[in-house]
């Protein structure tokens, strides 16, 4: 039975009894090409595209792990790799001149850098297509972050960061500041400087997603037991010519006027405030009332 060539590496597959006197020399050359696909490093001029070569039991320049595409370019190029290659690359687009690479299969689609992005890239082959192996994951940016990323776990800044195009998924932490040079701050409930509305014009039970709004309110205000819980705050202003009533339902609102835990009246106009300080139990204060 004759050798055979591995579909992904193009490795020599040899057969038992085949190669009398040069199976060591067909081994040599495999580990090289293992070499080349685990750490193996190649600059290709891109100045026109490029097709990488993936030749059957030889060294080739698409079986490199790292790719640095060079070259001044003066439209869009593709850099290509044979359709039902199986592979990882790190790639640099390192190229001169401001249009577009693509990184593609022959017959697939593939990963774009924009005509000013000169970055680097994970990548990988399905055997069909180009995909982004990598979108920031758990990092730590000690820089400017770039635009346009998704980062899908924490993301801790450690400089002044200005943020464009970015979505984050986890927590944010920043030990310095974070400028927003265009458009709002914004987080799930609203605008970070505004106060977030619920207008009702009946008798309204408080849900969870009133933490950090104002209710305008035209009837009767239930504060319910088992929604807040300690550090909550909603603010409810009364928006008719006449009282409000601000209802207890199973838990304890003090008011920090004398400490009594009673259900509240709320004049023509007036704003209170309601403070969970802990299970079941709040504190409330404002003006008008009683």
């Amino acid at each position: 039975m004759a050798n055979t060539t591995s579909t992904s590496l193009k490795l020599t597959v040899q057969q038992t009894g085949e190669n009398s006197g040069t199976w060591g020399q067909i081994t040599n050359t495999n580990l090289l090409i293992l070499e080349q696909a685990i750490g193996g490093y190649d600059a290709v001029n891109a100045a026109s595209g490029a097709t990488l070569t993936f030749s059957n039991g030889a060294l080739s320049n698409g079986k490199n792990q790292v790719l640095k595409l060079t070259g001044t370019i003066s439209g869009a190029v593709n850099v290509v790799i044979p359709d039902s290659i199986e592979k990882t690359y790190i790639v640099e687009n390192a190229t001169s001149g401001a249009h577009t690479v693509t990184f593609k299969t022959s017959s697939g689609s593939g990963i774009t850098w924009s005509a000013t992005d000169k970055g680097k890239k994970i990548l990988y082959s399905d055997g069909t297509n180009i995909e982004e192996g990598v979108t920031s994951t758990g990092s730590l940016i000690t820089g400017d972050i770039t635009t346009n990323t998704i980062y899908t776990s924490n993301l801790t800044v450690t400089n002044n960061t200005n943020v464009s195009g970015i979505t984050i998924s986890d927590n944010v932490t920043a030990v310095n500041n974070i400028t927003t040079t265009a458009g709002n701050m914004v987080d799930q409930i609203g605008e970070v400087r505004t106060v977030p509305v619920n207008t009702q014009g009946s008798t309204y039970t408080l849900v969870a997603s009133d933490n950090g709004k104002v209710i305008i309110a035209s009837d009767t205000i239930t504060v319910p037991s088992g929604v807040f819980s300690a550090g909550q705050t909603i603010s409810i202003y009364n928006n008719t010519a006449g009282n409000i009533s601000i209802n207890r339902s199973s838990v304890t609102m003090y008011w920090v006027t004398d400490g009594t835990d009673a259900d509240r009246t709320l004049a023509t106009r007036g704003v209170a405030t309601v403070l969970c300080v802990g299970t079941n139990t709040f504190v409330i204060t404002g003006g008008l009332l009683s």
